[in-house]
């Protein structure tokens, strides 16, 4: 017998690998960047000129920065930098003209992961972002998990959204610590219940639901339509980073 998993057009839109922050001044080069990232099913948030780009970098947490060297307000330059003092870890790619890269290994020096210069292929700067996506995550602490605008510490047992504390009880942690453990794979609530709650222990399904509606609630920008504890209809749930 086939199952047939049905899930909500708005939960299906929001799925993505990630947020992309592109900072770049010229509307036209915004509009190919947001092109090549949506199609690789990566949400993209686009800054014309630094100041805006920083208060996104802060709001948003992004999974890697797209930044042009000559901007508006403040240059790439700095403001690589500062990306850099608030999340050493998150990729900054920086996008310029060949005359713009005077001295590389300075501007690798200043915090950039890599650069890519203009005119570029698209597959090439594609390429580039996620091989330093890829090189964070091996080398992200294991106990530190991201996703969206939140950061969670499970072996602290610690949680931020958008740079402010959440509060998640013990049990929240090792429902949430199960998701990212089995990331895009659809888990029912009787494997949760076993799971996580355990063989010993004999709540109802809706305790699963209400468990994971608080996490909603906590950690999702609209907990009503959610972009990373997916429901699943007629399967159970699902997570996306």
């Amino acid at each position: 017998m086939t199952m047939t998993i049905e899930m909500r057009g708005e939960e299906a839109a929001e799925i993505r690998l990630g947020t992309i922050l592109v900072v770049e001044d010229d509307p036209n080069m915004q509009k190919v960047l947001r092109r090549i990232f949506i199609k690789e099913n990566y949400s993209v948030e686009v800054a014309g000129d630094g100041k805006i780009g920083l208060e996104l970098f802060r709001l948003h947490r992004p999974t890697a920065v797209v930044l042009d060297l000559i901007l508006p307000q403040i240059p790439g330059r700095d403001l690589c930098q500062s990306m850099k003092a608030l999340s050493g870890d998150t990729p900054v790619i920086v996008l310029s003209a060949i005359t713009e890269v005077v001295d590389k290994v300075l501007l690798l020096q200043l915090g950039a992961d890599d650069y890519v210069t203009k005119p570029f292929s698209p597959r090439e700067l594609l390429a580039r972002v996620q091989s330093a996506i890829r090189r964070r995550q091996r080398s992200a602490p294991a106990t530190t998990y991201r996703f969206g605008d939140c950061e969670i510490d499970f072996q602290k047992m610690t949680a931020q959204r958008g740079g402010q504390s959440v509060t998640l009880t013990s049990h929240e942690f090792k429902l949430l610590k199960f998701f990212t453990d089995n990331c895009e794979r659809v888990l029912s609530r009787e494997l949760l219940l076993n799971e996580v709650w355990g063989y010993n222990f004999y709540p109802t399904t809706r305790t699963v639901d209400n468990q994971i509606l608080k996490l909603r609630q906590k950690l999702e920008p609209d907990p009503a339509n959610p972009r990373h504890l997916l429901t699943i209809y007629g399967a159970g749930y699902k997570f996306i980073p």
